[in-house]
């Protein structure tokens, strides 16, 4: 029975099977001219020895360390795990690991992130750039991760579908008047999904907008949205651009007495874990994060590829830092649940219609 010995040299490998320790390189590697068979017989004797193959040697010979960075805008915003975790599946697939670093929603903080993975020697970055930012030539590959509008993104999901799925949802009901939630208008990926929203609205349909950063600025961090307000002025469907302003609402109209989805409907974007656990279950839009991960990564990897067959000079001249992707974008799907109904409410009023009729 063999026994596992961790640190196994390839020279340990070459003189049992004896071979050159090329031989057992390349056919580790995947390269050279070495029998199928052979290949087999070293790679058989690898694995029962034990063998793990030097990174930092491998980096030595090829220039590249099958590293790469992630660099997320807030890891405490519950979406972003979720991405950091389909980009690391990704990576992994494509035989590279990840380095994560966190901007904080900060530009400063953004480009000293991405400075300290570029000292680390990653092969490329992937970019969920913070809201309205363009990432420099940094002298490797960049995947950026943000919206079809941003310039230089490389994929994302389309948002303005998202925002279309979801209003095309509440007309299909019924709703004519609705309140939409954003927290900061500088974002390229809130707007899109406002615009998808507004681009769907019947001719007789109506969209006010409230930024919430906006609002807090001005009435104080956590003030009340003025939702039961809203209402009694005719507004019949809240449409936040993310689930947790999503929840900042239902909470805010179930404290004031207002039932939903009977007298007003919420929805939100993003399908984060918690969404589908509280009462009444959250209508959202969800992302496709494993195919969005799968086509950067893609075309990340291509061009540290390409770059390994180039000076850096070259690929600078040829193609820039930012990547490009054939599919650019991703569908969004609708996740319909509780939240979102039929309103029972009269135009402009807080009265409830008889039980069975509908507006």
């Amino acid at each position: 029975m063999s026994v596992s010995r961790p640190g196994s040299s390839l020279n340990e490998i070459a003189t049992l099977l004896g071979v050159s320790s090329a031989t057992v390189s390349n056919a580790l590697a995947g390269k050279g001219r070495v029998s199928a068979e052979l290949a087999d017989r070293i790679r058989s004797t690898a694995a029962s020895l034990g063998y793990t193959p030097s990174l930092t040697g491998r980096a030595l010979r090829t220039g590249r360390t099958q590293v790469l960075g992630l660099v997320l805008p807030n890891i405490a915003n519950p979406l972003f795990p979720q991405i950091a975790q389909a980009i690391e599946q990704a990576a992994a697939k494509a035989g590279y690991g990840v380095l994560i670093a966190d901007s904080h929603g900060d530009i400063v903080a953004q480009t000293a992130a991405i400075s300290r993975l570029v000292e680390r020697a990653v092969d490329g970055i992937v970019v969920v750039p913070r809201r309205g930012t363009r990432v420099a030539d940094i002298g490797r590959p960049v995947a950026v991760i943000d919206s079809p509008s941003t310039p230089g993104n490389t994929v994302s999901a389309d948002h303005w579908q998202g925002g279309q799925a979801i209003v095309e949802h509440l007309v299909g009901l019924g709703h004519r008047h609705f309140l939409l939630i954003g927290n900061n208008p500088d974002s390229n990926v809130q707007n899109d999904r406002i615009g998808g929203m507004k681009s769907r609205l019947p001719t007789d349909g109506r969209a006010e907008v409230l930024w919430i950063e906006t609002h807090d600025r001005d009435h104080g961090k956590g003030a009340p949205l003025g939702l039961k307000d809203r209402v009694q002025q005719g507004v019949t469907a809240v449409c936040a651009v993310s689930d947790l302003p999503a929840l900042r609402a239902l909470t805010e109209l179930q404290g004031a007495g207002i039932t939903v989805p009977d007298q007003v409907s919420v929805t939100g974007f993003d399908d984060l874990v918690f969404s589908s656990v509280i009462t009444p279950g959250l209508t959202t839009v969800r992302m496709d994060m494993g195919t969005i991960a799968d086509i950067a990564i893609a075309a990340l990897v291509r061009a540290i590829e390409t770059e390994s067959k180039a000076s850096t000079e070259q690929l600078r001249t040829t193609s820039g830092t930012l990547v490009t992707a054939e599919k650019k974008s991703v569908p969004m799907a609708l996740v319909v649940r509780q939240t979102s109904g039929r309103t029972r409410l009269k135009p402009h009023t807080m009265d409830l219609l008889p039980e069975g009729e509908h507006p």
